[in-house]
């Protein structure tokens, strides 16, 4: 990418997002800062644009609300700040057993890990595709490759995340657009607190969310593709391929069960 411009991160209050945002302004990118809490977008703006002299533009909204992502976009329009980088790294997780969980809070995770990575991308990608620069990054998870009891409808929806962004990779071939999808395992952020999981026994320990966001940018840097940051974590998902799933399905049940 030649010139830095906008780059757009969701959920960029706290963890993943907020290191992402951290990195981002240390590479001289301009910022459109996204999260539903207004004061912590604020003061993580001021502070990337005086540390490093970028443009940091903080705006809240609830992103698993309805319309949200079109509001979104006319923000963008409105203050005439073209998105050359999507991170979508909005999205939150629910444990426990599924028709104990709230479908309310249920329905809430998947339109704010699905419905609105799908249609900000649909919204911000024409742009891209038309001035034939720009990347994509997104954020699935491990979880996304397997059965994961106990926290059935994350998993799923990261799965969804994962197949669609590999998929629209293939379709921009050529177009000068850069795709990464990002598939952390578990990550050192309030994830697990703001989600309720508690804190589940995951092999190999948790990464730095630090770790994460710097294999993505190799990634980005080599023109993209699947990225899963950490030697455990990929040697866990080699071992799941020689397994019959519901071995896995298993082995996932009891590092989950409540």
């Amino acid at each position: 990418m030649s010139e830095p411009g906008y780059a757009l991160v969701s959920g960029a209050s706290s963890g993943i997002g907020e290191c992402f945002a951290r990195a981002l302004a240390r590479r001289g990118h301009n910022l459109v800062l996204v999260a539903r809490t207004k004061s912590k977008l604020e003061a993580l703006a001021e502070g990337l644009s005086t540390q490093h002299s970028v443009s940091a533009e903080p705006i809240d909204i609830d992103l698993s609300v309805a319309g949200a992502a079109e509001r979104l976009l006319q923000i963008l329009q409105q203050r005439r700040l073209d998105i050359d980088l999507l991170i979508n790294n909005a999205g939150f997780g629910a444990r426990g057993r599924f028709w104990e969980l709230p479908l309310a809070r249920q329905a809430q995770m998947i339109r704010l890990n699905v419905a609105a990575l799908v249609e900000l991308t649909h919204l911000l990608l024409p742009p891209m595709v038309a001035r034939r620069r720009g990347a994509i990054i997104n954020i699935s998870s491990t979880a996304g490759f397997q059965p994961v009891p106990y926290t059935s409808a994350y998993a799923a929806s990261k799965a969804f995340v994962a197949s669609f962004s590999e998929g629209l990779a293939q379709e921009l071939r050529g177009s000068g657009i850069v795709v990464v999808t990002l598939c952390p395992g578990g990550t050192r952020t309030n994830f697990f607190v703001a989600s309720q999981y508690g804190r589940p026994n995951l092999p190999g320990g948790m990464q730095r969310p630090e770790e994460v966001v710097a294999a993505a940018f190799r990634s980005l840097d080599r023109g993209g593709g699947l990225v899963v940051p950490g030697v455990m974590n990929k040697l866990a998902l080699v071992s799941q391929r020689l397994l019959p799933r519901r071995v896995v399905a298993r082995v996932t049940a009891r590092l989950f069960r409540p």
